[in-house]
């Protein structure tokens, strides 16, 4: 029962109830419910720790997803570091690959009489393009050197001509015309190669 003193008193006081008021209210609520048989004391203990379990499951979920969001990032965050460790120089490394051609070049050029009256520059070219080798092998740019008779693979070759050479089968490599460079699992420059096209077990079935 409400007592109407307690509504005569509150009409008095001519203010809003404080968090403390409210909830001592409430408690006077629960405590009347059960003395009139209202609520059972086991439902309203029972129906409290749902609410509390399942606001834990909802943050322990948040916290979950939220850890697994946080390590995401930093996987992320490593990989983009190692990739720009090392595909950073990927444009000056192409760049190099022409200086490292011209050298090739000209040292296939050198007959053995230029080879004894320029010596010392000869060596020097040559010293030069080992360090340029090394350099590169110490920024993972590794160098793709296709065989004859290997099968062409279009991730690391290109395909300048096909021909239809006896003896050969079709997408055999059947000359290389300049090598390829590769950075890590990354294509500088594919391989150059001619490729056959004879399909001579066809033929030989017609």
């Amino acid at each position: 029962m409400i007592n109407s003193d307690n509504i005569k008193n509150e009409e008095a006081l001519g203010h809003e109830l404080s968090e403390k008021e409210i909830e001592e209210a409430i408690e006077e609520g629960k405590k009347v419910a059960l003395d009139e048989d209202l609520l059972d004391d086991n439902i309203l203990e029972d129906t409290n720790l749902d609410l509390l379990a399942e606001e834990v499951g909802d943050l322990k979920d948040k916290l979950i997803r939220s850890l697994a969001d946080k390590e995401n990032l930093r996987k992320r965050a490593e990989k983009e570091r190692k990739e720009a460790e090392i595909y950073g120089g990927t444009k000056l490394a192409r760049d190099l690959l022409s200086v490292y051609d011209n050298m090739g070049r000209a040292l296939e050029n050198i007959d053995e009489n230029l080879k004894e009256q320029a010596k010392p520059l000869i060596e020097g070219i040559e010293l030069t393009q080992r360090e340029l080798i090394s350099v590169f092998k110490k920024h993972k740019i590794e160098k793709i050197e296709p065989e004859i008779g290997e099968k062409f693979d279009p991730k690391w070759h290109q395909a300048m001509f096909e021909s239809p050479i006896p003896d050969t089968k079709k997408g055999e490599i059947i000359q290389i015309m300049v090598n390829g460079f590769r950075i890590s699992e990354r294509l500088l420059r594919a391989a150059q190669v001619g490729v056959s096209s004879f399909e001579g077990d066809e033929e030989e079935k017609n």
